[in-house]
């Protein structure tokens, strides 16, 4: 190896290029961070899964298609030429953009998350990329995207979106056995056409997402492809043939339309800014930021003849310990063909407002509780200062312990400042002696001012 000379110059100014370039990189990765602040803050979220697949209403020809609303396409092993004439039948007169996001403020909702396209392919917004889409394949002809995000501005709820990777109804993919036109198609897992048909997919993927981004503005993109638990594998996906490339290519292409704008993990890959657990909540919580999504019923999509109704108390319940892990909850609403959310969800949700009017603070904004065991006989949330306890099963007769070595400066029930709530330290911790009676049906807040960081007592 050899070694020349430089001039002076040079060495006075390849240090510099080297720091200004450490710091363009830096500022590119913060560039590229996607906003997760108000996400955090928002702790509960709407989703609603509305297609061509609710007109179906689990039906086929008279007869009841077993299995999630939205996946009748496959569940009835449905042609594209069968299928596909749903759209015709898809005539929402009912549908108020207005009505659903009040609807979600009231339940207590931060942000919406709408199915722009599900697996069945049809599109539920204005799209260039095919005509396969409400606007022109409907009777309706109406961009319901459009109105929802316009709803959400004005009633201040975020406006997301959801986007299947997977799509039956593509020229690009066919189904996991038999033909897309006829015979009886099972399209689950869907596979890619030979001869180039994934990258040819991918493409047709960021030209509706770049349509998606400039159109509607989201503050997050829901990607559904990864079913597994562990969200770093390709086993469990719902499309055959996704590579690790593939994500990666979409993943980088919302970073460079719209760096902001948040990313769920279903990419797969290990590609996405937060994990989606579903219709479970994780006990403690997971590491980092997550989210539980839950249908209020059995069915994503509407189905006529699910009246499996979750309860409220077992919905609020599940919000709260979302919280207390540290994470999110966005619960499902199926609105009908004609476009209305079904009485039984307005009243859940509606009951869960009420609940958080009340006690919100314990939600809104928090982290995840201190203790690292669960509490006997509730949840706990944190934010500087205080400590939120959700009490869901009430000490009748007895004093509750709080496993903590910081003194408590002051105690009371959130919204019932009447209710006397005295404080006593042991060498077990802080023991609250509360009133005989629960103020709350579901779950009752206790509200502990401390000084200084949580000291929990292992």
């Amino acid at each position: 190896m050899r070694f020349y000379k430089l001039p002076t110059m040079v060495w006075v100014l390849v240090p510099l290029l080297l720091v200004a370039g450490a710091s363009a990189a830096g500022s590119a990765r913060k560039a590229h961070t996607a906003d997760m602040h108000w996400w955090k803050q928002a702790r509960f979220g709407m989703f609603i899964h509305w297609g061509i697949y609710s007109q179906a209403a689990g039906y086929w020809h008279g007869k009841p298609i077993k299995g999630d609303g939205a996946w009748i396409m496959d569940k009835a092993r449905l042609t594209r030429k069968k299928y596909g004439p749903l759209a015709g039948q898809f005539d929402p007169v009912d549908f108020n953009a207005d009505r659903w996001v009040e609807l979600a403020r009231q339940a207590g909702m931060k942000y919406i998350v709408i199915t722009a396209k599900h697996h069945d392919g049809f599109c539920m917004f204005r799209t260039r990329a095919t005509h396969y889409n409400v606007v022109q394949d409907t009777p309706w002809h109406q961009d319901p995207l459009a109105q929802l995000a316009r709803a959400c501005k004005k009633y201040g709820v975020r406006f997301c979106v959801y986007y299947s990777v997977q799509d039956w109804h593509s020229r690009y993919t066919l189904p996991a056995v038999g033909e897309p036109d006829h015979g009886y198609p099972r399209w689950q897992p869907m596979r890619f056409t030979a001869h180039g048909g994934a990258e040819k997919y991918v493409q047709y993927m960021e030209r509706q997402v770049g349509e998606i981004i400039r159109q509607y503005h989201p503050g997050l993109l829901w990607f559904d492809n990864s079913v597994t638990r562990s969200w770093t594998t390709p086993r469990g996906q719902h499309v055959a043939g996704w590579t690790r490339h593939d994500a990666s290519q979409v993943f980088h292409f919302v970073r460079r339309i719209d760096p902001t704008v948040i990313i769920n993990n279903r990419l797969g890959y290990g590609f996405g800014d937060y994990k989606t657990p579903e219709e479970y909540v994780p006990p403690g919580g997971l590491p980092g930021a997550w989210e539980t999504c839950m249908t209020i019923n059995w069915t994503w999509g509407y189905k006529r003849d699910d009246h499996h109704w979750k309860s409220v108390p077992l919905l609020i319940k599940n919000l709260i310990r979302c919280a207390s892990g540290g994470g999110n909850f966005v619960l499902n609403v199926g609105p009908t063909g004609k476009g209305v959310i079904p009485q039984p969800e307005v009243r859940r949700l509606l009951a869960i407002g009420k609940w958080l009017k009340t006690n919100g603070q314990a939600i809104y904004g928090t982290h995840r509780t201190p203790f690292a065991k669960s509490l006997p006989f509730g949840y706990a949330t944190q934010k500087p200062g205080k400590i939120f306890l959700a009490v869901t099963r009430w000490p009748h007769r007895r004093p509750l312990l709080v496993p903590m070595a910081n003194k408590i400066k002051r105690v009371y029930v959130m919204g019932f400042p009447q209710m006397q709530v005295k404080a006593r330290s042991s060498p077990h911790g802080q023991l609250l002696y509360l009133p005989a009676t629960m103020p709350e049906r579901v779950a009752a807040v206790i509200v502990l001012k401390i000084s200084g960081p949580p000291q929990p007592i292992r």
